[in-house]
C-alpha cells in the first residue's frame, strides 16, 4: 500500500467556512497585500464601507470612507487599489450557512492601517489611569 502525502493548497484552505465574525476578519487580513512604496514611505490608513450577500459575494460597491488627510493623490490611488484587490480576492467570503444569514446586507467598516516607520499611538483608558484624590 502507498500512502502518499497531502498538502494543502491556499485554495483548499479558501474552501473552508467562516463561521465567526472573528473568522471572517482574519480572512480579510489575509487577503490584505499592502501597496508597494518607495523605502521611507510613511504609508497610510484607509477605511472601507462594504456589505456582503448571504453567499458571500459583495453588495453594491464598496466606499473608501477615510484616508490619511494630506496623502498624495498617488498615494490614495495604491491604498484604494489594494482595498479593493482584498476584497476581490477575498470574495465571495465562504460563510457557513449561520453566518451568511446573519451578515447578509449588514454595512461592515474596516480600517486598514499601514503606517510605517512611525509609532502608532497608544490608546489611553480613562478608567485604567491613577488618580491620586
Amino acid at each position: 500500500m502507498l500512502i502518499v502525502p497531502v498538502q494543502l493548497d491556499t485554495a483548499s484552505a479558501q474552501a473552508e467556512a467562516v463561521s465567526t465574525l472573528d473568522g471572517m476578519f482574519e480572512r480579510l487580513k489575509g487577503c490584505w497585500r499592502r501597496p508597494e512604496l518607495p523605502r521611507g514611505h510613511p504609508g497610510m490608513q484607509i477605511t472601507v464601507l462594504f456589505s456582503f450577500k448571504r453567499d458571500g459575494e459583495l453588495l453594491g460597491r464598496p466606499r473608501i470612507t477615510f484616508e490619511t488627510p494630506g496623502a498624495s493623490e498617488a498615494d490614495s490611488i495604491a491604498y484604494r487599489m489594494a482595498v479593493m484587490e482584498t476584497l476581490q480576492r477575498c470574495s465571495p467570503m465562504p460563510f457557513s450557512g449561520g453566518l451568511g444569514d446573519a451578515v447578509a446586507g449588514r454595512p461592515f467598516r474596516v480600517r486598514f492601517d499601514d503606517r510605517r516607520n512611525q509609532p502608532k499611538p497608544v490608546e489611553r483608558k480613562a478608567w485604567l489611569s491613577p488618580r491620586i484624590l
